[in-house]
């Protein structure tokens, strides 16, 4: 990747907003170039555009990481077909993998207004999904804590591309 593709995305992680004149005047390039080369990322996909809301604000208090391991591989294509209604369905749910840990191989990241909430989720989730899963835990993160030592951000990760 091009030098000046990884400090357009770098900047465009800290502050997508800005215009393609900003950005070159940082950038030390022509605005042509960085209007060039913008469209060039979004073309392949390397950047998308999306705003880090304040959960807690929008009344959001519970963060939910939960971990589960899939059963009978042989189900595979039902699974799919069921793991996409039921994200559809659930608009908090925010992200879904597969991965490995923790004795577990799937992880869904999802957000809930309350405990209540969430455990109304949780038995949903166990109703619906007790032939395909079993889920080994949950890591919950309350929105309103004052020991956030780090808050959603990309701006770390943006300065470690260019580096």
């Amino acid at each position: 990747m091009k030098n000046v593709e990884l400090k357009l995305l770098a900047e465009l992680a800290k502050s997508p907003r800005r215009s393609d004149r900003e950005l070159a005047r940082s950038m030390g390039v022509s605005q042509p170039t960085v209007s060039r080369t913008r469209m060039r990322v979004e073309k392949q996909g390397l950047i998308r555009y999306a705003g880090i809301l304040d959960l807690a604000k929008l009344g959001f208090e519970i963060i939910a990481m939960t971990l589960a391991n899939w059963r009978h591989e042989e189900y595979s294509d039902v699974r799919v077909a069921k793991s996409q209604d039921f994200i559809k369905r659930h608009p908090n749910i925010i992200f879904v993998s597969t991965g490995r840990g923790f004795k577990s191989d799937m992880v869904a990241i999802s957000v809930h207004k309350s405990y209540t909430d969430y455990a109304k989720f949780m038995e949903e989730i166990k109703a619906e999904w007790a032939e395909f899963t079993t889920i080994t835990g949950s890591f919950l993160i309350s929105t309103g804590t004052d020991n956030v030592l780090k808050p959603i951000s990309l701006d770390n990760l943006a300065d470690h591309l260019i580096k």
